[in-house]
């Protein structure tokens, strides 16, 4: 089947590995790719805002399978303007509609959704610019810390942990006040919840749905989780809580409850859910809903799944998905990010990436590289990804840190305490 991926991150390098080795998919395009995709698929150059030339692309190279990697263009209605198209009747997406990502694309929403099905998540107040004294007096009357979190999409970076009242409240002014751009329009303030975070994932064609191996990842840039919010520098899988009756519990009281509301809400949602899930205790609650796979979770829960993915990514886009089984390995994943420096904030590209070729036993995921000539250059803030996979954690981080040490490009940066915390 001939596949039209859209995304240029590791998250999508992932995906094109898994596609490699999928009997399901034929012709791989990436749109717009990196200098890892392009070993495995054909890079092209469109913009998922131009429909005209998506459409005609789609036409021309006979795609019959679309999979839409980021959120932006899944909030944007790219799924919808493609099913919904009477001349691409033949073609299958993996993503849900606008409607179904605005559980990603609008914090509010995602809280009301919850609510309204009885999904275990923090209290919550919502503020606009001209509610902003009650939003003051929310968090005057409230103890901290204070999370506060940008309603619409801001590139992960969009949530803040402040401490004090004070910072609390001149943060939310700078947001209301365009800090994250139209995104912080809208600001929840959200109770802060004590306990680990990690991450959940399934596959559903809006009916039925599998559980992808589950993840823990690390936002912050700089080690013991200080610093800056990210995109993510690392992750790891398998969490060693996620079993037996917890397990059950996400089950039941959180992946369960959100298909079934999907449903009742009359979303039509195929693809990916993410849940940002926090234990605190023995409960979980749901901190975000993502509607796609996140990064770099991805370089650690696809490395695991044994089973085809391509085959189950067209049984769901097919709403096949029933009765369908996945296979998840015992080994244990960890990838580490190698990232630009100043990033999360202004950093420089074009700097030269040496020793891609030298690393052993791991594997190098690319996320912010292109290819120029023969050489290959940094092209984003989170540049690679390398993972690692082992019998036991400690294996999996020497392996992703031995190939870390293996490469090199100009303010290289990296964290050097992934995954310790669970050791």
């Amino acid at each position: 089947m001939n596949t039209l991926l859209f995304g240029s991150g590791g998250r999508e390098h992932a995906f094109s590995l898994s596609f490699a080795n999928s009997r399901s998919i034929d012709q791989l395009y990436v749109t717009p790719g990196n200098a890892g995709t392009s070993t495995l698929a054909t890079n092209v150059n469109l913009s998922p805002t131009d429909y005209d030339a998506v459409k005609k692309f789609i036409i021309s190279r006979e795609i019959h399978l679309v999979v839409i990697g980021p959120e932006a263009p899944l909030v944007n209605g790219l799924a919808d303007q493609i099913s919904e198209d009477s001349e691409l009747s033949h073609v299958i997406v993996l993503g849900p509609g606008a409607a179904g990502a605005k559980l990603e694309g609008s914090k509010a929403f995602a809280k009301e959704f919850m609510a309204r099905h009885n999904i275990p998540n923090a209290a919550y107040l919502e503020v606009t610019a001209d509610k902003l004294e009650k939003g003051l007096d929310y968090i005057k009357n409230t103890r901290g810390p204070y999370v506060l979190k940008a309603d619409g999409l801001a590139a992960g970076k969009g949530v803040l942990i402040v401490d004090d009242a004070e910072s609390a409240g001149r943060e939310l002014k700078n947001m209301l006040g365009g800090k994250f751009g139209r995104a912080s329009e809208k600001v929840v303030i959200e109770e802060f919840l004590e306990g680990v975070e990690f991450s959940v994932f399934i596959l559903t064609d809006g009916s039925d749905y599998v559980i992808l191996p589950e993840a823990k990842d690390y936002k912050r840039i700089g080690e013991g989780d200080t610093g800056l919010n990210t995109g993510g520098m690392g992750a790891v899988s398998p969490v060693p809580f996620f079993r037996d009756s917890f397990r059950k519990k996400v089950i039941d009281t959180v992946i369960e409850p959100t298909v079934k509301g999907l449903k009742k809400d009359g979303i039509d949602y195929c693809g990916f859910v993410f849940f940002g899930l926090i234990k605190v205790g023995d409960d979980p609650f749901v901190i975000e809903y993502n509607c796609r796979m996140g990064d770099p979770e991805t370089q650690v829960v696809f490395p695991r799944i044994q089973s085809d993915l391509g085959e189950l990514i067209v049984r769901a886009a097919k709403r096949q998905l029933g009765g369908m089984d996945i296979s998840i390995s015992n080994l244990v994943a960890a990838a580490v990010i190698a990232a630009s420096e100043g990033y999360p904030e202004k950093y420089e590209k074009g700097k030269a990436i040496a020793g891609l070729d030298t690393v052993k036993n791991a594997t190098v995921f690319h996320a912010g590289t292109k290819s120029v000539g023969d050489e290959i250059l940094t092209n984003g803030g989170r540049v690679l990804a390398i993972t690692g996979m082992g019998t036991g954690l400690q294996e999996a981080l020497k392996k992703s840190y031995d190939g870390m040490r293996s490469i090199c490009f100009e303010g290289i940066t990296y964290r050097r305490d992934i995954g310790k915390d669970l050791l």
